[in-house]
């Protein structure tokens, strides 16, 4: 009898071993520092591993979307004792962060979106070029990680004379059928990068650097082509204009290199001959602008061009200029001392013979780069 419950027990026992074993390879549930999650809810499988068939069961609140919370150790064990959760391993862990992701909207973003849902839409031109100002402060805004999809406009209304935008969008979300919707309004306005005067210009200054700055006007303020900085300095306004002012291509004129009654140089020149004088400048111009002078030698009134600062040359005949009748020389006459080019000059300052002589003789000579001719 004895030994048939020896027995017996040695079976049992036998049979009890493999158990055992198996319950030695159970992995215990193992709590985590940190976790992340993307629901509204925290479940025990976000805090521990191994969590077996509780994983699924939802212990806390979620922080706000993009915030981080802290639980100390003691908290998380209480509430899983209380889900039937025991025998956690802690480790040196002394409280557990839990991060809720989010997907982050920025401000320049949802600018981007409404200015490209108007982008050559209702009069306006590049997205570039549109300035968007809500009705209500737009900083970033945070969605659920679970909206992947991009900002759609699905409803678009704008109104031209004032400006104004109502626009909807819609963000495909991965873990619902219903897509996420967002409504914006404000106002929508074309601008132009466009130089501005920093101070108030006169007509005759040359505009620096610093005269200038770059900014971005609405369109409406700037008809025709606005002028970019680098083109403005060092030209001239068409009138004086005040600080604050856009500035127009057509507004910028070539500084003046000859202006009004200012004594100037006339120049003369045709192959073989330059001759320079005095004279007045009656109106003024810019390089390559034609304008009339006084000659103050012989008080006649010339047409030119501007080729350089207080400097106009009187265009010349095609031809070289006619020289002066030869004396015949026989042994009765002398030689006239006058070289030949003296001669054609004195005779340009005194008394031309016809109109067919250069430029109808209106420059006396001042310097002569013709060479004597040579006494025979």
């Amino acid at each position: 009898m004895i030994r048939a419950t020896l027995a017996a027990i040695s079976i049992l026992l036998a049979l009890a071993l493999p158990a055992a074993a198996a319950n030695d390879f159970i992995a215990a549930p193992t709590l985590r520092a940190s976790v992340t999650v993307t629901s509204d809810v925290v479940r025990i499988g976000d805090l521990i591993d191994n969590a077996g068939s509780a994983a699924l069961i939802p212990v806390y609140r979620s922080p706000d979307l993009g915030t981080t919370g802290t639980l100390t150790v003691g908290q998380v064990l209480s509430v899983l004792r209380a889900k039937q959760v025991i025998g956690v391993m802690t480790g040196d862990i002394k409280e557990v962060q839990v991060t809720r992701l989010a997907r982050t909207l920025a401000s320049k973003d949802i600018e981007n979106a409404v200015a490209a849902a108007l982008e050559r839409r209702f009069g306006l031109g590049d997205a570039a070029n549109i300035t968007i100002t809500f009705d209500r402060s737009v900083a970033e805004m945070r969605l659920d990680a679970s909206n992947s999809g991009a900002l759609q406009p699905v409803a678009t209304r704008y109104d031209a004379r004032s400006g104004r935008f109502d626009i909807a969008f819609e963000i495909a979300n991965d873990g619902n059928a219903a897509p996420t919707k967002l409504r914006f309004t404000g106002t929508a306005i074309e601008t132009v990068e466009v130089a501005v005067l920093t101070r108030d210009i006169d007509r005759a200054e040359l505009l620096k650097s610093s005269d200038l700055s770059l900014e971005r006007r609405p369109k409406a303020e700037v008809t025709g082509e606005p002028a970019s900085r680098d083109r403005s300095i060092g030209m001239q306004l068409r009138r004086a204009m005040r600080a604050g002012t856009p500035i127009r291509a057509a507004d910028l004129v070539k500084p003046d290199f000859v202006v009004r009654d200012q004594a100037v140089t006339i120049i003369y020149q045709v192959p073989g001959l330059y001759l320079t004088t005095r004279g007045k400048a009656i109106e003024s111009g810019a390089e390559g602008d034609t304008v009339s002078v006084l000659n103050l030698h012989s008080k006649r009134t010339l047409t030119g061009i501007v080729t350089g600062r207080g400097q106009v040359t009187v265009q010349g005949a095609s031809q070289s200029a006619p020289m002066a009748p030869a004396v015949e020389q026989t042994s009765s006459v002398k030689r006239d001392p006058v070289p030949a080019a003296a001669a054609l000059a004195q005779s340009l300052v005194q008394a031309p013979a016809s109109a067919a002589e250069i430029a109808q003789a209106q420059i006396p000579q001042v310097r002569l780069s013709q060479a004597p001719a040579k006494s025979e």
